[in-house]
């Protein structure tokens, strides 16, 4: 540990059916570890749940086993947190080389936003937003306090009287999106905050990229295991956040993108004097991922109960 107040802390540990000796190392090495073990890759909302479920203290952090705490900044948020109304709260995140990282986002009706990763309507939507001047989705990089709407889950502390009243994260999730719509159930109790003059580097998708092969950090793949999972929890946090309508708007413009990606790649590629068939592999992929989201579709659209891991 690098920070001194981290024995003030109840360290819980939850293991993924992580297959190695994981458990034997960090034990070893910090023997106040609370260790669980989910039994199977239970994924963010489910495995986090638990963590929260057996924590004692007032206050529980999700954190990313991907992030480095610099300069104790875990005591001075949980500090700073206790002291305000605020009911959740998160630190500044940074890249490996210190350059800022988006933490704190605000949500835009319908989660039009979630439209932005597609190939060709994604840029277009993009160019109608700036002409616009619509407001950004997100901050680029926090002050000092910056009040939004939702909080990346690699560093979200929330109150526990807060959970209570909000609920715990929606256990359909596997993987992405969960926290957002955590956030705006936890939004409506009370203010979320980033305090952006404490930083956490967060190194981003080590253990997604290496189980789906994809060397993508970002979300804007949607063409792999990885974009799959995307596009799905995507569409499931559009259905419980904002309902059927939305949803069925969402799944309309994703799938009239594959048309649309195809079309267009060509005449672009033709235009660029390149292979007209050059982005053949990332079409076919994210026509395949379309027509899997499509055969969940009468589940999605129920909000009934469902595990949505797709690999």
């Amino acid at each position: 540990m690098q920070f001194s107040s981290y024995q003030s802390f109840e360290w819980i540990v939850i293991d993924n059916d992580s297959k190695d000796n994981s458990r034997e190392i960090i034990l070893s090495a910090f023997p106040f570890v609370k260790w669980i073990e989910m039994g199977y890759n239970a994924g963010f909302a489910r495995g986090n749940n638990e963590g929260v479920r057996q924590a004692r203290g007032e206050v529980v952090l999700l954190l990313n086993p991907d992030t480095i705490i610099l300069d104790d900044a875990l005591d001075k948020c949980f500090q700073r947190l206790i002291a305000t109304n605020y009911v959740a709260c998160a630190v500044q995140l940074l890249n490996p080389d210190k350059s800022p990282q988006i933490t704190g986002n605000f949500f835009m009706k319908g989660g039009l936003n979630h439209l932005l990763p597609l190939p060709y309507m994604g840029q277009l939507l993009r160019s109608i937003a700036f002409a616009a001047k619509v407001k950004k989705t997100n901050v680029q990089q926090s002050s000092n306090e910056e009040k939004v709407d939702w909080i990346n889950g690699a560093f979200l502390m929330v109150k526990k009287s807060v959970i209570a009243k909000a609920g715990l994260m929606d256990e359909d999730f596997f993987l992405y999106a969960e926290e957002i719509e955590w956030c705006s159930r936890l939004k409506k109790q009370g203010e979320l905050c980033v305090f952006g003059d404490l930083n956490v580097i967060h190194l981003q998708g080590e253990s997604i990229n290496k189980a789906t092969k994809s060397a993508d950090k970002g979300y804007f793949n949607l063409y792999d295991k990885k974009g799959l999972q995307l596009i799905v929890s995507q569409l499931v946090r559009i259905r419980k956040q904002f309902g059927v309508g939305w949803f069925l708007f969402h799944l309309f413009m994703n799938t009239v993108e594959v048309p649309l990606f195809f079309v267009c790649s060509i005449i672009d590629n033709i235009f660029h004097l390149h292979n007209p068939f050059k982005d053949w592999k990332l079409i076919s992929g994210f026509t395949k991922n379309i027509v899997k989201t499509w055969r969940l579709f009468f589940i999605i659209l129920n909000n009934k109960p469902h595990f949505y891991k797709m690999f």
